[in-house]
């Protein structure tokens, strides 16, 4: 550990609350964003606000950037890690301090990573996935071929990280090196929509019938997480209460477009309350596990 890093990391030993200290050295991992910046430290500290707090701190001519917050923080970013760069941290980073095991709990559900996060993953990316596909649907269908190809290249970038996710690996910042080693049909997808001789539109065209059968080859196993929570209990469930659950708090999730998709599919039933004739008020829907 470098010396500025050091001495930074004993002025957080001192503050109460602290459970863990993580220091990252940069360059990690090909990051862009740390140029400029000669390491991280990560503190978890209980008493930090809960949202967290960044400061960027200067010893001598090195730049730290200091990030403090409670666990319960680190939990959600890890959550919501769609490049892996928290992930990537906490997993590789030096453990300068980590008095309750805190910081090691991490690292083994890291290493071990339960079915029911990745299921989380899983979902996340399937809605992304599904939410690209159909922009770029729609984007062709009215001639803007432009924003279709930029949003066909996210779909199946979404499309690799399920892939990835489904062989066990965390999806960090070098997917196609990944991808192209466990699943050449899809790297071949992606070269042939980056580099080749065939119009932009033909491509995107192309590559959309690609990624609408595989939406529907992966719909069933990546939304597993959501129909069990739908499948939990007798009553349907609105929108809004599926919202509220734990297991899906903090995922970057399309709810209402994933649940129409899984509706359509037949994976899903809506169930709408039959109203007296002529009662003019509308009804919230409510899904259902088939």
């Amino acid at each position: 550990m470098e010396d500025a890093g050091s001495r930074c990391a004993r002025v957080l030993r001192q503050e109460d609350g602290l459970v863990g200290l993580v220091w990252v050295p940069f360059p990690f991992s090909d990051q862009p964003f740390a140029i400029g910046v000669h390491g991280l430290l990560l503190a978890l500290n209980r008493n930090a606000p809960r949202e967290g707090v960044t400061e960027h701190w200067k010893w001598g001519e090195a730049n730290i950037e200091v990030l403090r917050m409670p666990p319960e923080r680190l939990d959600e970013l890890l959550a919501a890690d769609d490049e892996g760069r928290w992930a990537n941290w906490v997993a590789r980073g030096e453990i300068l301090d980590d008095p309750e095991g805190v910081l090691d709990g991490y690292r083994r559900m890291l290493t071990d990573w339960p079915r029911s996060e990745r299921d989380r993953k899983l979902l996340g990316e399937f809605s992304q996935f599904l939410e690209m596909c159909v922009r770029a649907k729609q984007d062709m269908k009215e001639g803007r071929v432009a924003d279709a190809f930029s949003h066909i290249v996210d779909s199946i970038h979404h499309w690799a990280r399920i892939v990835m996710l489904e062989e066990g690996l965390h999806p960090g910042l070098r997917v196609w090196s990944e991808v192209r080693r466990i699943n050449p049909g899809i790297y071949k997808l992606f070269e042939e929509l980056t580099t080749s001789g065939e119009s932009a539109e033909k491509r995107v065209q192309l590559l959309l019938l690609a990624c609408e059968f595989a939406v529907l080859t992966k719909m069933k196993s990546s939304c597993a997480l959501l129909l069990r929570i739908l499948a939990s209990r007798a009553a349907p469930w609105t929108v809004q209460e599926l919202m509220r659950h734990p297991e899906l708090h903090g995922l970057n999730l399309n709810l209402a477009l994933v649940l129409q998709m899984l509706v359509k599919r037949g994976h899903v039933r809506e169930e709408i309350p039959v109203l007296p004739l002529g009662a003019g008020t509308p009804v919230e829907v409510r899904y259902a596990a088939v």
